[in-house]
């Protein structure tokens, strides 16, 4: 098969990858937001996953991004790449998925290939993705196109881990199918594939990477509740456990983001769907959602302790983005932080480097300032909530009167920490 390769969706997981694959193949990349090809056909990545050069070389190589779907109309090989989020009940919202298969059913062929990369419960490709393609194409699965399944391994914000240097799970919906996927990523992944036996194996292991995760967090994070009543140091604590050589190196914090934060509830929907309540899961994901609460009733109880007036109290929160060194906002668990100071009266500022201020303001209604170094004498509390680099190198020492709560723990001089 002469392989012409379509990447549907360009954001942090989608667009390294189909710059990845250019190297090798025929690529065009597909996105439903005209600003977005716009800035990646000018040579700029909002996600900051790729810098211009990587765009540029790639752009002058087998590479085209674009919102019309008459162009990749002669793809054989469609990889969906868009996001997986849960609504407001935490439910699983597979709007993208189903939009996504919709555009594809539309220009699907004989022998075409449609692979998944989105995060998913198990079944979700076979039982939601494959009878949409089929009713739009007209066509019979595993007889006239076929599907695989390839987890992300995107880590957003890490230049060392990237996608070819990941370990890639691969699979196919016919043993045929699976070899022919995982040669496919074989040929741009120098860290090697796993070919699993099944779609719904290759779903299930993604699901549970994050899951197990969340479920260690969430123990590290009650473990910090505990020791805070105990006034034992948490981290001293996971420092001294941590020798040996088979604990697992996990630190309290908040959980957010498009992953961790979300994914557990795929797949505790799917096994309630099958008469399961799981436990485990969900308790770990209570805890985890309820530590912006608990951040900020613990940096109250301190300010109180420390004699400072609650009401009117001027506040810098550090950062807004979900992890350290990227600009991605969604999700985020620090606004659960900010609201819960807001709501016993304190007038919060938020600063972060990374954020876009206009997706701020339209995500959260925030107003993000800047040049903080000349102001940061006003504050009386100053919450460390996300570990950018340029908060390491913050001056705080001189600080007299300003509380200092570093959730993050890389502040040398903090009052607190989580």
């Amino acid at each position: 098969m002469n392989k012409k390769i379509c990447i549907i969706g360009l954001g942090y997981v989608g667009l390294p990858l189909a710059v990845e694959f250019s190297k090798k193949y025929k690529v065009i990349g597909l996105d439903i937001y005209q600003t977005r090809i716009d800035e990646l056909n000018s040579g700029f990545d909002r996600t900051l996953e790729l810098n211009e050069v990587q765009l540029q070389e790639s752009l002058s190589n087998k590479i085209k991004f674009t919102c019309d779907i008459k162009e990749i109309e002669d793809s054989n090989i469609y990889i969906v790449t868009v996001p997986t989020p849960i609504d407001n009940n935490n439910k699983p919202d597979l709007t993208p998925l189903i939009r996504a298969s919709e555009t594809i059913g539309k220009v699907l062929k004989k022998d075409d290939i449609v692979i998944y990369e989105s995060t998913v419960y198990p079944g979700a490709t076979e039982d939601d993705c494959v009878p949409i393609l089929e009713k739009i194409s007209g066509l019979k699965f595993n007889q006239d196109f076929y599907c695989g399944y390839s987890p992300e391994r995107i880590n957003p914000g890490d230049k060392e881990h990237t996608v070819s240097k990941i370990l890639k799970v691969t699979a196919g919906s016919t043993p045929e199918i699976g070899k022919v996927v995982d040669k496919l990523y074989s040929s741009i992944i120098t860290a090697g594939t796993h070919l699993a036996p099944s779609i719904k194996v290759a779903e299930a292991a993604k699901v549970i990477e994050n899951t197990q995760r969340d479920i260690n967090i969430a123990f590290v994070n009650e473990l910090s509740m505990i020791f805070n009543k105990m006034e034992i140091d948490t981290n001293a604590v996971l420092e001294a456990a941590g020798t040996k050589w088979n604990f697992l190196q996990f630190k309290p914090g908040l959980v957010g983001g498009h992953c961790i934060g979300v994914d557990p509830y795929y797949l505790t929907h799917k096994a309630q769907s099958f008469g399961f309540h799981p436990e485990m899961i969900l308790a770990g994901r209570r805890i985890n959602d309820n530590m912006g609460v608990y951040v900020a009733n613990q940096v109250i109880k301190l300010m109180i302790k420390k004699g400072h007036t609650i009401k009117n109290s001027k506040v810098l929160v550090l950062g807004i983005t979900f992890k350290e060194n990227c600009p991605d906002i969604r999700n985020s668990k620090v606004i659960d932080v900010i609201n819960e100071l807001e709501e016993f009266g304190c007038n919060v500022d938020v600063c972060d480097p990374w954020a876009d201020v206009k997706e701020v303001k339209i995500e959260y209604d925030l107003n993000l300032i800047s040049n903080i170094d000349k102001n940061i004498n006003k504050y009386d509390l100053i919450v460390l909530a996300v570990a950018h680099n340029e908060y390491k190198l913050l001056n705080l020492v001189n600080l007299k009167n300003t509380i200092i709560y570093d959730i993050k723990s890389i502040l040398p001089n903090a009052d607190a920490r989580l």
